[in-house]
């Protein structure tokens, strides 16, 4: 691993600028495909305080890291998200914090957090169906959710992003409402597909796929999709409908693997720095942050050595078998 004043690079020259930083493991949603119904959260003295955060965030500056984007669990449930926004946003070099919420708090703290300097924002949206959104969630908020949408765009964010993951046989006939929902609110959707991580008895994962090859066929059949060169420095593949304003984005862990390209590293909320999504190798970040306060080059140095061993990728083959055994929650969404 070499470092560069354009980042860190780790040992297939991926450059890595991008942190999924999980300020929580907790949720006011069950999501179908994030977590079990009945969950076990980590003890509040293994979360990183919002100072650790701070100081982790500074060093991740520090060794090139150019964008923050906050995530959960539900980030918004976290106490003083907003003040650690606006610390986060306020470090020397940082291009941009942004952030992922299911969208259940944004009445009270669009506005607020864009103050403190959150530049856009990524919504998660399965269903427009009350009755359907019980059911993928297992919480009946959908119309808390649908004004927390309106919340964001009264609060002007850069961008606001729909996050819909799409699952056969659950919300895949709701495609075009989804997507006319983001298009006459000018916002962008991106369609994800189910990831394998943590076993589940909700539903068969393998039953439930939905390619983005197929949402993008479906797509087509009522609108030309042109594709654009733009990135938001995540995995999504955008395309334009000509005339709007909104972008599409495809996620396709399974059909068309985004790991040659991969810029990004996690950190769960208790500290451990995820090298891959798909993988079980980690380090541990909060002994050094906790052990050695104010010393900043032991951590930098645990980065630096961590980012050497990044993986060539994922691996997701069989989504019946996940090699991972840990929930979406738990991996920082």
């Amino acid at each position: 691993m070499i470092q560069t004043p354009q980042g860190l690079v780790d040992g297939l020259g991926r450059k890595i600028d991008y942190v999924r930083l999980s300020v929580t493991d907790r949720c006011d949603f069950r999501c179908v495909y994030c977590m079990a119904e009945d969950m076990e959260f980590l003890p509040k003295a293994k979360i990183l305080s919002l100072e650790e955060i701070i100081s982790l965030g500074e060093s991740l500056v520090n060794l090139g890291i150019r964008r923050i984007r906050l995530t959960g669990g539900e980030p918004l449930v976290r106490g003083g998200i907003v003040e650690l926004v606006r610390g986060l946003a306020s470090l020397p070099g940082l291009d941009e914090v942004t952030l992922t919420t299911n969208g259940s708090q944004l009445t009270k703290l669009a506005q607020p957090l864009k103050e403190a300097g959150l530049k856009r924002i990524n919504i998660s949206l399965d269903s427009l169906n009350g009755e359907r959104f019980l059911r993928m969630t297992r919480r009946d908020m959908l119309a808390r959710v649908l004004a927390g949408v309106d919340a964001a765009v009264a609060a002007g964010f850069e961008r606001i992003k729909l996050n819909t993951v799409v699952m056969r046989g659950y919300n895949d006939d709701e495609i075009f409402d989804l997507l006319e929902y983001a298009q006459t609110r000018d916002i962008d959707i991106s369609f994800i597909e189910e990831m394998p991580l943590g076993e589940i008895s909700s539903h068969d994962r393998k039953q439930a796929r939905f390619s983005s090859d197929e949402v993008k066929q479906f797509i087509e059949q009522r609108f030309q999709l042109l594709p654009s060169a733009e990135t938001t420095g995540g995995p999504s593949r955008y395309y334009r409908i000509p005339g709007q304003a909104g972008r599409i984005g495809f996620i396709s862990p399974y059909s068309h693997n985004f790991c040659s390209s991969c810029n990004r590293l996690r950190v769960t909320a208790e500290g451990r720095l995820l090298l891959c999504l798909g993988q079980e190798n980690s380090v541990d970040l909060r002994s050094v942050l906790r052990g050695y306060p104010g010393e900043p080059e032991r951590l930098e140095n645990l980065i630096r050595d961590a980012v050497c061993r990044k993986p060539e990728g994922h691996g997701f083959t069989d989504p019946d078998a996940p090699q991972v055994l840990r929930f979406m929650n738990m991996t920082g969404g």
